[in-house]
């Protein structure tokens, strides 16, 4: 492979190495002092040090409830929170910031939707409707989609894949009709890598009266999304995501939802801020966002997200894109040179993001993790939550390797060096 002193790979980020800088953990040593070579960012991102700061200044000097409080310090985390939405709205293109609620992933975003579409009201689903998902899905948008068809007598149906793990679109007209009251699908597949067609397959739920639910959940780390700019019939109804993908803390996800979703879906769980008036009789609610963000919110956490998309706004999510698309094609590059190694998933990096799940002939995936890990690679090895995907290629797991805006090019080329490495291990060559 060429040498990493002498690589000129278009599309990388000009200021990577003070990027670098900006993520303390990337100066960890680790497996007895080598370099941490960190590729499982699809799992979870690392956080730069303004989002790390941002949340121990909160913690240190506005700790308090919000909206409670009649006080100086409740005055200022409910400041700090509401600032968090108002980032996460500019990071979204988001027509109001009253339309983005905060759950604590994006699985309990997914759920909220699903849960409230099963009670009754304009967008109930019921026995007769189908509801349309893919293949391709990580479980949190395939589970509550069963529960639902479970419980309502709706039917669950989906896309297949193709060959080179692409949506299988051939039979659309057959999959979207007039009984298809959901449409729901990830933007980016956490597992194959695949972009998904999201202009197309919600301009043909929607002309059948479908709501559409996009899991961003690997979108939002590198690809610009600006949803005033889409055009209204190739808008999603529902655009979920979380923190912990976007250089952000764990514990906290987005849900976008149209006002017009938001205003006729019922809540999702009862308690204190989301209520309009209690009496022992009935109760009454708040207007959304608040209407489904019951009790004590992940406060910290909102401010952390606020400085994380901000960080991400700053750098630009053009020059991400174009820094994950030049490092997938040169990992592609790299992977295709070891004997027995077989990519899951588009092998070309037109139409895909910074994911890779592969497997080696005669080696288990967690077996390749561990060697890596010992030589200070961090992959990730299972079935990364999308079983049936696994399934449609024949496979039990994988092991993926997903880089990120932090990702160097010597990096993936100590990713391949590993991976020769593994097959003598192992004794295959």
């Amino acid at each position: 492979m060429t040498a990493p002193s002498q690589l000129t790979l278009e599309g990388l980020l000009p200021q990577l190495e003070v990027v670098r800088k900006d993520f303390p953990i990337l100066e960890r040593s680790v497996a007895g002092g080598l370099p941490l070579v960190y590729l499982d960012s699809a799992n979870t991102s690392q956080k730069p040090q303004c989002v790390i700061d941002a949340m121990v200044d909160h913690l240190e000097r506005h700790n308090a409830n919000i909206a409670r409080a009649m006080h100086t310090l409740g005055a200022e985390a409910t400041e700090a929170f509401e600032g968090g939405r108002d980032k996460v709205a500019a990071f979204l293109g988001a027509p109001s910031r009253d339309e983005v609620i905060f759950t604590k992933n994006a699985s309990e975003a997914l759920n909220l939707v699903a849960s409230t579409l099963a009670f009754r009201g304009p967008r109930q689903v019921g026995e007769g409707d189908e509801v349309v998902i893919t293949e391709m899905e990580h479980h949190s948008n395939i589970v509550p989609w069963q529960m639902l068809t479970e419980r309502t007598g709706a039917t669950l149906r989906w896309f297949g894949l193709t060959d080179d793990g692409r949506l299988d679109l051939s039979d659309i007209d057959e999959l979207i009709t007039e009984r298809t009251k959901v449409v729901s699908f990830t933007w980016v597949s956490n597992m194959l890598g695949t972009i998904n067609p999201v202009a197309e397959l919600t301009r043909r739920a929607h002309e059948v009266g479908a709501i559409v639910v996009v899991d961003a959940s690997q979108a939002a780390p590198q690809l610009p999304i600006d949803l005033q700019a889409m055009a209204p019939e190739e808008r999603p109804d529902a655009v979920v995501f979380t923190g912990h993908k976007v250089v952000g803390p764990t514990g906290i996800g987005v849900l976008w939802g149209s006002r017009a979703l938001l205003e006729e879906l019922p809540p999702f769980l009862g308690g204190g801020e989301m209520i309009e008036t209690v009496r022992m009789e009935r109760s009454t609610y708040a207007p959304i966002p608040h209407k489904f963000e019951a009790g004590t919110p992940p406060i910290a956490e909102a401010v952390g997200l606020g400085a994380a998309v901000d960080y991400l706004r700053d750098l630009g999510l053009d020059d991400v894109r174009r820094h994950e698309h030049a490092l997938t094609a040169y990992a592609l590059d790299g992977l295709a040179t070891v004997p027995g190694l077989t990519v899951l998933g588009p092998l070309d990096a037109e139409g895909r993001g910074g994911a890779i799940s592969f497997e080696i002939d005669g080696v288990h995936p967690h077996d390749v993790a561990q060697v890596l890990d010992a030589r200070g690679i961090a992959v990730r090895a299972g079935h990364h939550c999308a079983k049936p995907a696994h399934a449609r290629f024949g496979v039990q797991s994988s092991t993926r390797m997903s880089s990120y805006l932090y990702t160097t090019p010597a990096e993936i080329d100590a990713l391949v060096e590993g991976l020769h490495y593994t097959r003598s291990y192992f004794k295959l060559d």
